[in-house]
């Protein structure tokens, strides 16, 4: 029996590499999932990947109210009260000094990144039930940062504090919440963020990024998905306001 047994899972961001990985080991583990996302394309190949029977797929924009508590309500109308919510949904936004960063960027970064966890805690700790588990995804920039990347590192400094306030609000239910902060992964996403920076920097932004991780490399998102999995279970029975780094040493 896994670890996960018929525990009620919700994972956003469910068409990305973490999500789906990690989408993969709740359901191995047992576990009945609904993947959230709001590319039509990716999110169906990422539920087809998945044990026929164990979750479904909902499209959503996670910086919509409405969109949340329709896929909180599908969920505990589907399956029951939720055990598990995974909020992971993210954008990297642009490469850009503070002085030329686009305002409308910044707020479309904080709004999927930041209040799309606020908007998840918000309707699903309701439909949860007592003895759960919160993830939140924010990453090695959640407690370091580096020029041009202001709106994103904003929002994930800003995702710790969120989960710290909602871990002491949830914890007489002894729901658990925490984050998981990931250093570059080996993805489209971070492929994505290193063409920017790439420019910035005037060299590789991989082999840079390579050369300041301890451990040498980028991660891959099925390692990270471990520790999500470690969270989400009971063997973190007692493990609630943490950040958990996963970044080879990066913010070292």
């Amino acid at each position: 029996m896994g670890v996960l047994y018929d525990r009620i899972c919700i994972v956003t961001g469910a068409a990305g590499s973490l999500g789906q990985a990690s989408a993969r080991r709740f359901a191995d583990e047992g576990a009945k999932v609904m993947l959230v996302d709001r590319d039509r394309a990716r999110l169906d190949a990422a539920l087809k990947a998945l044990p026929e029977g164990r979750a479904t797929a909902m499209l959503a924009d996670v910086t919509s109210a409405k969109d949340t508590q329709a896929f909180v309500d599908a969920t505990v109308a589907r399956w029951g009260p939720i055990d598990v919510l995974f909020s992971n949904a993210g954008v990297s936004g642009v490469v850009r000094p503070v002085t030329e960063y686009p305002e409308d960027v910044f707020d479309a970064v904080v709004a999927v990144n930041l209040k799309g966890s606020f908007l998840a805690c918000k309707h699903a700790l309701s439909k949860m039930r007592d003895g759960g588990s919160i993830i939140m995804t924010s990453s090695v920039v959640g407690v370091t940062s580096d020029p041009g990347i202001a709106a994103y590192a904003a929002a994930k400094h800003g995702l710790i504090g969120l989960m710290r306030t909602v871990a002491k609000e949830a914890a007489s239910r002894r729901i658990r919440v925490n984050v998981v902060a990931p250093g570059p992964i080996d993805n489209d996403f971070q492929r994505d963020v290193e063409r920017g920076l790439s420019r910035a920097l005037g060299t590789d932004a991989g082999t840079f990024l390579d050369s300041v991780i301890p451990l040498g490399r980028h991660a891959k998102a099925e390692e990270v998905a471990e520790t999500v999995l470690f969270l989400a279970s009971d063997r973190s029975a007692f493990t609630t306001g943490s950040v958990l780094m996963v970044d080879g040493g990066m913010h070292v």
